[in-house]
């Protein structure tokens, strides 16, 4: 096989399996089975484009190869809950129901109701990334094994019980009610930001940042933010994602080195992004809703992306915002974000104060960013000693060695 042809049917893949598997889970009712069905059409394509070429419309052609195994399945019997086995007494006995229209209509619901499938609650937090990766990015499982340094039988095996868990629980292929859909909304933006965070500051290995996770999270947040136009919470986990990408080219060094937010080029922050995270917000904000979560974030980067200039940043409506953030979403990390807004806007001795406030308890214990910090707020008081022993406690506790790194060497700046 060409690479070309190779490459093609990858992009292709990528770009059509979601809608692929959203389609056919409608039909046979097992995202497990669809992804089956959606594989199949893959094989086919790696062993029939090579001779015959790449359709004019491979998506298309995925799809209809995708129907008939799935009518043929249907026919046969095979693996079919009840309403499956009453398809196919209709395909033989009556006038055969027009598949092609009840597969291509409502695609983008199916998308949604694939969406909140994939983050049901009832699977676990890392087997709902993975599967949302697998099913709606179209990632391989080694891809999602290296994006999150973790072994492919680690991957493989979260993917499979996920599919069995959702099956086993009989998770119906909707968008839940009114009740419940704030619930399970919150569980799919966790996922999508998730797989973000991930990308914008790496938890292991040895790259600060990983460029493709966060394209893969923003992609799927603005397929979400089309599918479901009215929630306000959606549109602010786009901005802030769209908001912190912009950064992504200036958040490492030539060599591969983290470099921190004040000392960023902002000449580098991409202005599109800007833009779109800006209008994002906006939307949000028109929807009248107050603002949650992550609208609150979102304001907080459009402080920073507003700011020709560390020195022109509003700090003050920054800890402004972290306070309502602090009562939306209450946690300590949040808390400790706080104290490095009030340090920035009122000082570093009433960011100490906090900060120290938060060492005393032990939520943070282990979080390097906690003496990291600490370390920072030391420094700019001239209290170097306690600074350095904070900054090489914290590169103990880093998971990323380009983090580690960093620590070090301030606290060997402070030696």
């Amino acid at each position: 096989m060409s690479g070309r042809v190779h490459a093609t049917i990858q992009a292709v893949w990528r770009i059509e399996s979601p809608r692929l598997i959203a389609g056919l889970t409608r039909l046979v009712r097992d995202v497990g089975v669809a992804e089956d069905l959606a594989q199949d059409a893959l094989v086919a394509a790696l062993e029939q484009w090579p001779e015959s070429g790449v359709p004019d419309n491979p998506g298309a052609w995925l799809m209809a190869t995708a129907k008939h195994r799935a009518i043929d399945g249907l026919r046969r019997g095979a693996r079919l809950e009840r309403k499956q086995a009453e398809l196919a007494r209709d395909l033989e006995e009556g006038e055969e129901p027009d598949l092609d229209a009840a597969l291509d209509a409502g695609v983008e619901d199916d998308l949604l109701r694939l969406i909140f499938m994939t983050c049901h609650p009832v699977l676990s937090r890392d087997a709902r990334v993975a599967l949302t990766l697998r099913l709606l990015g179209g990632l391989s499982t080694p891809e999602i094994a290296r994006a999150f340094l973790v072994p492919e039988a680690t991957v493989a095996q979260r993917i499979v019980r996920a599919k069995r868990t959702l099956a086993a629980a009989n998770v119906p292929f909707e968008v839940p009610g009114e009740r419940e859909r704030a619930a399970r909304l919150e569980s799919v933006l966790e996922v999508v930001y998730l797989v973000f965070n991930e990308g914008y500051s790496a938890s292991a290995g040895e790259d600060w940042i990983r460029p493709s996770l966060c394209a893969e999270a923003l992609r799927l947040g603005r397929i979400l933010a089309g599918l479901a136009p009215g929630e306000p919470e959606v549109h602010g986990l786009v901005a802030l994602m769209e908001l912190q990408a912009s950064r992504l080219r200036a958040r490492v060094g030539a060599g591969g080195e983290p470099v921190l937010l004040l000392d960023q080029d902002r000449a580098r922050w991409d202005g599109v992004l800007i833009a779109r995270g800006l209008a994002a917000l906006e939307r949000a904000q028109e929807l009248g809703a107050p603002l949650g979560s992550y609208g609150l974030q979102a304001a907080i980067a459009a402080c920073h992306a507003r700011a020709r200039t560390p020195e022109e940043t509003d700090w003050v409506r920054i800890a402004a915002l972290y306070d309502a953030l602090s009562q939306v979403a209450p946690s300590p990390v949040v808390e400790l974000n706080r104290a490095v807004a009030v340090a920035m806007a009122f000082g570093p001795v009433a960011g100490l104060e906090l900060v120290d406030a938060l060492a005393a308890e032990t939520a943070l214990d282990g979080y390097h960013l906690l003496p990291s910090v600490r370390g920072d707020l030391l420094a700019r008081l001239g209290r170097r000693a306690e600074a350095r022993a904070e900054f090489e406690r914290a590169a103990a506790l880093a998971g990323n060695e380009r983090e580690r790194e960093l620590l070090r060497a301030r606290a060997a700046e402070l030696a």
